[in-house]
């Protein structure tokens, strides 16, 4: 089968072509860095994780970028309340939210830009703008003109004269039209500012996408994502203001996922709703919370629930014990042949697994598929002799499954290799020094983490059973 994916510009699924064969550029819209994230903001960041996750596993060398908003109104109030510059304030909560996305198993993404880092290219896009008609200058502020991009309402399938009533604006009468959105604001006294050909100010915020796709990825690329309340205004803005400059579509595929609502109400800071990332993961364990945001469809509203927690949880205990099982059965079987049948088997779960990723990322049945992986692990691990290369092909494909998933716990106890190299050269001095039982003290210990070590020519050599 080949990927699909749902693009809300032509509110259809779609083959996957990227426009460089085996490249994919991608970039999400990241967070506006002035509190603390909660899991409203966690369900776009675990599923485009996911995405990027699946491309490389299939195969795709992907560049992905995640910006932070490091400066607007809502960071400068916070570092008024809180007494910080905004760089304070923005590095605070920048750190805190890599942290997060730690605890979540998110990787970091390939760039993670900061709009404060880039205002040279930014102001340059804007004035780009200016000079060729689709944006103007009032009061020391910028507008971009809507009128004069026809495509405007594109993405969310709404023309001009419906898009008047979807915009929460107040009356500004510097606008020649009521949608036009700013690019540049001026600075109010006191506040941080950049100098541009308009006077001192910043960017707003649509606009920082834009020039941040365009330095990072080009002029146009493969994914652009984000949660569904950003198609407008955000992105329709975006597609505004890059198509107005380089005259192609910013991007082919346009994903974005449903809301995570708390009591079926959306969640968010505005409405003090919104249960914090860090506060949750004291409570049951992070990967639980991953694995309940995935076995939702992205594109179906997802409502957060103690009873929904507590099944994600029961299913992911299922999954963590059998490989476990997994585990402690390969410390003690022998090398014979690797089953056939199972390994017949395993192949049908895994093109299961793929079948169902492809398709517009799938990540319900792709769990159903590792369900189906587990009862197959299961029947084995019931047989009284069963190969070691058996046990491996089965802990190998969980472990494919989980560089996609990335819902199995590292285990508090897991080695790291550099751990292990360290305690394989404490034994080696021990041996040296004859002192036999350190060395076997050693040696058992990392049998017991599933270490086994092995005695060539060249010196001693490990690998994970």
């Amino acid at each position: 089968m080949t990927l699909r994916m749902f693009n809300t510009m032509t509110r259809e699924k779609e083959e996957f072509k990227p426009l460089e064969p085996g490249k994919v550029k991608m970039y999400v819209c990241g967070p506006t860095v002035y509190n603390y994230i909660h899991i409203g903001n966690g369900r776009p960041a675990i599923f485009f994780d996911v995405v990027r996750r699946y491309l490389t596993y299939v195969g795709y060398e992907v560049t992905y970028v995640v910006n932070f908003t490091d400066v607007d109104d809502k960071l400068i109030r916070k570092a008024e309340e809180t007494g910080e510059t905004v760089q304070e304030l923005a590095d605070r909560f920048i750190a805190a939210y890599m942290e997060d996305m730690k605890t979540l198993r998110i990787e970091p993404a390939t760039i993670h830009p900061r709009v404060t880092d880039n205002m040279e290219i930014i102001i340059t896009f804007i004035n780009s703008l200016v000079q060729q008609g689709f944006a103007y200058e009032n009061g020391g502020d910028v507008y971009y003109r809507t009128s004069r991009f026809k495509e405007y309402g594109k993405l969310s399938h709404q023309n001009l004269d419906e898009l008047q009533y979807g915009i929460r604006i107040e009356v500004d009468e510097r606008k020649e039209n009521p949608q036009d959105f700013v690019l540049w604001k001026a600075a109010k006294p006191g506040e941080v500012f950049w100098s541009s050909p308009w006077g001192n100010g910043r960017p707003g915020w649509h606009i920082e996408c834009s020039a941040l796709v365009h330095k990072y990825l080009g002029e146009s690329i493969d994914i652009h994502g984000g949660g569904v309340d950003l198609t407008f205004p955000h992105h329709e803005c975006e597609i505004a203001q890059t198509e107005a400059i380089t005259g192609k579509p910013m991007a082919k595929y346009w994903l974005h996922n449903e809301f995570l609502n708390i009591d079926n109400e959306k969640m968010s800071k505005s409405l003090g709703n919104g249960v914090l990332i860090r506060e949750i993961a004291k409570k049951i364990k992070p990967e639980t919370l991953r694995f309940f945001m995935l076995s939702s469809h992205y594109r179906n509203p997802l409502n957060f629930s103690e009873d929904g927690l507590t099944q994600a949880g029961n299913g992911l205990d299922r999954i963590q014990n059998c490989v476990t099982n997994l585990k402690h059965r390969l410390g003690i079987a022998q090398e014979d042949a690797l089953d056939d049948q199972v390994e017949a088997r395993v192949k049908e779960i895994e093109a299961q697994f793929i079948s169902k990723m492809d398709d517009d990322f799938n990540t319900p049945d792709a769990i159903t598929a590792v369900f189906d992986l587990v009862t197959e692990a299961n029947r084995v691990l019931q047989q009284e002799r069963v190969s070691a290369a058996t046990l491996r092909l089965i802990m190998g494909r969980f472990r494919n499954f989980d560089s996609v998933l990335g819902i199995l716990a590292r285990e508090e106890n897991e080695l790291l290799d550099e751990e292990i190299e360290g305690l394989i050269e404490e034994r080696n001095e021990a041996r040296r020094a004859k002192n036999w039982a350190r060395a076997d003290e050693i040696r058992d210990l990392l049998t017991e983490k599933g270490i086994y070590l092995e005695d060539t020519p060249q010196g001693i050599r490990w690998r994970r059973k």
